[in-house]
């Protein structure tokens, strides 16, 4: 497989998932009477892990997410030289999926990315919850290393087989449904950039919480699997185990 074809495959996969999870958040979730809620949007982050996991698990591993490709790399999955072209093709991918988002939340009469959130994240006064800057540091940490953990066992060699996607997704479903009243549940830096972006100011200015804490977890993450399970998994390069 080639590399241009595993990147253009993670882009795709994160503007899934920006896509289909900010999407529920931004354009269901705001609409009460639809019947999505707070559970609705837990589903779709994590449907849409579930969904890509199947469809591009075989070309470059369904990472979509910057703390999982570290993770990987520190737990011994993945080659540190492709890190960063991965990180790269995620963070495109999840930018588009926002654009083509707001694009399409434009159309409501009265749609403001600023007024609304934009389903970004954010602590203080722009959690759900108000939840302090402590707070969410702690939720984001603990969250990717326990979603690294899930990965990382879920792929393992000795796993059961083709069940990978269900445990990764259900995993993440678990983490928003934990996390949204915390932080609108970042555990993926690239998720947080492209909203971001369209919010600007409280959103940008926070942002850096969104890359460190995610990718601290990951690392700490795939560290303590690394330790836990000393026996490597296959395939070498990958989430979803074949």
């Amino acid at each position: 497989m080639s590399n241009a074809r595993k990147y253009a495959a993670e882009a795709i996969g994160t503007f899934w998932l920006t896509f289909g999870g900010c999407g529920a958040a931004v354009l269901a979730a705001a609409f009460p009477a639809l019947g999505i809620g707070f559970v609705g949007v837990a589903l779709a982050f994590g449907l849409t892990v579930l969904t890509m996991a199947y469809a591009i698990g075989h070309v470059s591993g369904c990472h979509l997410n910057p703390a999982v490709t570290v993770g990987l790399a520190v737990g011994g999955r993945f080659p540190g030289g492709q890190v960063l072209p991965y990180i790269v093709a995620q963070v495109i991918g999840a930018i588009v999926g926002a654009g083509v988002l707001y694009v399409i939340a434009s159309g409501a009469p009265g749609f403001d990315a600023v007024a609304s959130g934009f389903a970004a994240n954010g602590y203080g006064e722009h959690s759900p919850g108000k939840y302090g800057l402590g707070s969410a540091v702690v939720a984001e940490l603990v969250l990717t290393m326990m979603f690294l953990f899930i990965i990382m066992g879920s792929t393992h060699g000795k796993a059961p087989a083709g069940f990978a996607p269900i445990a990764i997704g259900l995993g993440l479903t678990l983490i928003h449904l934990i996390g949204i009243p915390i932080t609108n549940t970042s555990v993926n830096p690239a998720r947080s950039t492209g909203p971001a972006l369209f919010v600007g100011g409280w959103a940008l200015a926070q942002l850096w919480l969104f890359w460190v804490a995610p990718i601290v977890g990951g690392a700490a993450g795939g560290a303590l699997y690394r330790w836990i399970s000393a026996e490597p998994s296959e395939p070498v390069v990958g989430t979803a185990r074949r």
